[in-house]
């Protein structure tokens, strides 16, 4: 790294505001979890809760300072307020318990907002004041870095520009190293971000100036990089932007912009190949779905459909790439679909079977069998471990892993109990005959765990592998009778993959794409391509 590269510091706040956001919920050894995976990713500061504000978190700090985890490049940092008012430091419960996390940095919030002082905290300007530089110099005095959150900084700007700055500047002779501006109601356009961000930057040169955005209006990456442009040194954010609302700026696009266009440096450049990996992670433990087109991250971010795409790509990346997919540890995929030519078809063909030529006559079977299948509605652009078996049959390469000789299914409405489904299944593997049966929440679910259960016998490997999203669309409306597409979405911990099923039959339609799911990770290990 040069010695002259500038260097922006990133604070995740995915375990604490990130956990703020709808259906998301972390058990404390889903925290620990989060924490290795960003201390693996090299972040800087981690603010991993509110010890003050609930036992969750409580136990976390206190299971931290027991095991003294390897921090690496990394600082653990516990969040809370200022103090009371009308309390000393001292008698603070809540400066207690930040001092009772046992971590080197805290981040403090408190009120810049004359509005927020007068009713919420009720009580004067002066006392505000007060409560902002006597926490934080109590923090200090006891060792602690302060990082200063200032809520609702651009609200307060704009209403009353001095009071808000005599904040800041109570929070500076308490000791702040930091003062963080958010932008707590997402509110705020990059403009007005530029701008106060460069005036505080000016007014306070001796203390590192941070931007904390929320998404509100869509322009949280936008505001973060416009304020680190501005001359902002600490940037705070969510891995895949979970949060309150419409949550908090996005980790994983603010890091890769600002460390492969501006060249900025947000973690050690040799980490920047796990970007990918850390955003599918952190997705998986918060139980979200990472949207496929998530810049950067995404399933979809180095994909290409149209044929003449597809072929530009092969000739030259940067005609339809604006960086390269391994720089952030993804990679390139070409969907095949009625769009695609003969370039997107060799590109799969070849990765399979790398001797085969662009003439050979497999490779117009597969675009057929491609074409005729999708005019059905398979659609493999979103499923393309689904392509992929395909592709090997087509070639030779696969072999039928069971067969099923007997599925029963049956549900019962008004459910009694857990659950409302029963699945019976009979396979056969290599001549051995497997009979088992299972429950679930609904058939497709009962139907899944009795396969998963009977497969799991033959081939062990298959009790890492989950079903973590399913999807039905119907393709054509002929009431009852309407042809739907299912959409399997699963995952062994490492990767994730997407198959797909059709038919008249709700549950064949599902069928189809379970079986593939499983029959996908079986072939990957049969051909020898799993890591």
């Amino acid at each position: 790294m040069s010695m002259n590269k500038r260097v922006v510091e990133i604070l995740d706040t995915t375990l604490r505001d990130g956990a703020q956001g709808e259906g998301v919920s972390f058990s404390v050894n889903d925290k620990l979890q989060v924490l290795d995976a960003l201390v693996g990713f090299g972040i800087r500061y981690i603010e991993a809760g509110n010890p003050g504000s609930n036992p969750k978190d409580r136990a976390f700090f206190s299971q931290i300072a027991e095991r003294k985890p390897e921090m690496g490049h990394s600082v653990l940092a516990a969040f809370g307020s200022t103090r009371r008012k009308d309390t000393k430091p001292e008698d603070d419960p809540g400066l207690a318990d930040l001092l009772s996390a046992e971590t080197r940095t805290v981040v403090v919030f408190g009120k810049v907002w004359d509005v927020e002082v007068h009713e919420n905290l009720c009580c004067s300007l002066e006392e505000n004041l007060a409560m902002i530089r006597e926490s934080i110099a109590y923090l200090c005095a006891r060792g602690r870095e302060v990082i200063f959150d200032a809520e609702h900084y651009f609200e307060a700007a704009q209403d009353n520009p001095d009071y808000t700055e005599a904040c800041l500047r109570a929070a500076c002779e308490g000791g702040a190293v930091v003062l963080c501006l958010c932008d707590t109601n997402g509110a705020v356009m990059p403009e007005e971000v530029s701008r106060r961000t460069a005036a505080a930057v000016q007014a306070f040169p001796n203390v590192k100036i941070g931007i904390h955005c929320h998404n509100d209006s869509g322009v949280a990456v936008a505001n973060s990089i416009a304020a680190v442009l501005a001359g902002a040194d600490h940037v705070q954010g969510t891995f895949n932007g979970i949060g309150e609302r419409c949550g908090n700026a996005n980790l994983s696009t603010i890091i890769a912009n600002l460390q492969l266009k501006y060249s900025i440096t947000c973690v050690p450049d040799e980490y920047m190949t796990k970007l990918t990996p850390t955003a599918r992670w952190m997705a998986e433990i918060a139980n979200i779905t990472l949207p496929n087109g998530e810049p950067f991250v995404g399933l979809s971010a180095f994909s290409h459909k149209a044929g003449m795409h597809v072929d530009g790509v092969k000739k030259n990346p940067d005609t339809f790439e604006h960086i390269s997919p391994e720089a952030v540890g993804n990679n390139r995929r070409f969907l095949i679909s009625e769009m695609s030519g003969r370039s997107a078809i060799m590109e799969m063909i070849q990765r399979i079977k790398p001797d085969i030529e662009k003439d050979a006559p497999e490779v117009g079977r597969v675009l057929e069998k491609l074409k005729e299948m999708e005019h059905q509605g398979y659609h493999f652009e979103g499923a393309e471990a689904s392509q992929e078996l395909l592709v090997c049959k087509e070639l030779g390469l696969y072999k039928p892993f069971f067969s099923l000789e007997k599925m029963r299914i049956s549900s019962e409405q008004p459910q009694v109990g857990e659950y409302s489904a029963h699945t019976y299944i009979k396979i056969l593997v290599d001549g051995v005959t497997e009979v088992t049966a299972a429950e679930g929440e609904g058939p497709v679910n009962a139907m899944d765990r009795a396969l998963k259960k009977a497969m799991e016998v033959f081939y062990p490997e298959l009790i890492h592998v989950r079903l973590t999203d399913y999807k039905v669309r119907v393709l054509n409306a002929e009431a009852t009778a309407s042809q739907v597409r299912t959409l399997i979405e699963s995952t062994d911990g490492h990767r994730v993959w997407h198959t797909v099923g059709v038919s008249t039959d709700i549950l064949e339609a599902s069928w189809q794409a379970l079986v593939d799911s499983l029959e996908y990770k079986l072939m990957r290990k049969e051909l020898g391509w799993e890591e």
